[in-house]
């Protein structure tokens, strides 16, 4: 039966949160009594041992960063210009949306079916083999790229979302000060819309960290492209993945927590 837990005492939610811990425990232990009989029967050796080796290699030179640890470094890279492209890409495509301009207003919906109706890869290919080769772009930069706009599709209806559930009140008041829609944007309704937007925002930079690992489609050293390096040559199948997976969830734990603490510092500022 569901209680309220704001009903009850102190030493009840003790119990609860002991309860909910061993819980956890019993599922943490059975989920790896599953995996241990499942890799057992395949006659997998487990090599945990080695798997230091790939974050942290120490030498006669000194503490270097291992493979795993170099492709994390790639991998935050490409995420971080791409956030910033994304951010920049999906509210210049909203402002263009709610816009007077027939031009502007077309451009911005071709560009959101051409970019939400097609897979990412497929982007990714083509402007890696195509748009790259006569812009003069590295593969890095095709990666940059082809997150970016695919992500500021998504970004750009998060953003017109935030922007449209502001009381028009508020853009008759900002106007009736004598500004524009520049003035408007910037002074009264961004302020009040990007709080409330931050959370799928916040998802959505997620998803971003996560989609990221496709980059290693077009040999680009990735986090995910190194992991498949180390397999090819040590054949860990289960430790490598197992690793590079949980390198991800930290990454996304730690980006979240970061951006819903700047989402309520932001709320509060203003």
């Amino acid at each position: 039966m569901y209680q309220d837990k704001s009903t009850l005492t102190g030493k009840d939610k003790s119990r609860r949160y002991i309860l909910d811990c061993l819980l956890f425990a019993v599922l943490l232990v059975l989920s790896g009594l599953f995996l241990y009989d499942g890799t057992t029967s395949l006659g997998y050796n487990w090599q945990w041992f080695r798997i230091p080796e790939y974050l942290i290699s120490i030498s006669e030179d000194g503490i270097r960063p291992g493979l795993l640890l170099q492709g994390l470094a790639v991998t935050l890279k490409i995420s971080a210009i791409s956030f910033v492209l994304t951010f920049a890409i999906g509210l210049g495509t909203a402002i263009l949306r709610l816009s007077g301009s027939m031009v502007g207003n077309g451009l911005a919906r071709a560009y959101l079916e051409i970019i939400r109706n097609t897979p990412l890869l497929i982007q990714l290919f083509f402007v890696y083999f195509v748009v790259a080769p006569i812009a003069g772009l590295n593969g890095f930069w095709a990666a940059v790229i082809s997150l970016s706009f695919f992500e500021g599709a998504y970004a750009s209806e998060i953003f017109r979302a935030g922007i449209t559930s502001i009381d028009k009140g508020q853009w008759e008041a900002a106007y009736s000060l004598g500004g524009g829609s520049r003035f408007a944007y910037t002074n009264v309704i961004l302020p009040q819309a990007i709080p409330r937007i931050a959370p799928p925002l916040a998802g959505q930079a997620i998803s971003l960290v996560k989609d990221s690992a496709l980059v290693s489609t077009v040999a680009i050293y990735d986090l995910t492209m190194q992991g498949q390096s180390i397999i090819s040559d040590t054949f860990m199948t289960f430790e490598i993945w197992f690793t590079v997976a949980a390198i991800y969830l930290c990454i996304t734990l730690i980006l979240s927590w970061s951006l819903d603490r700047m989402a309520a510092r932001f709320k509060s500022r203003w």
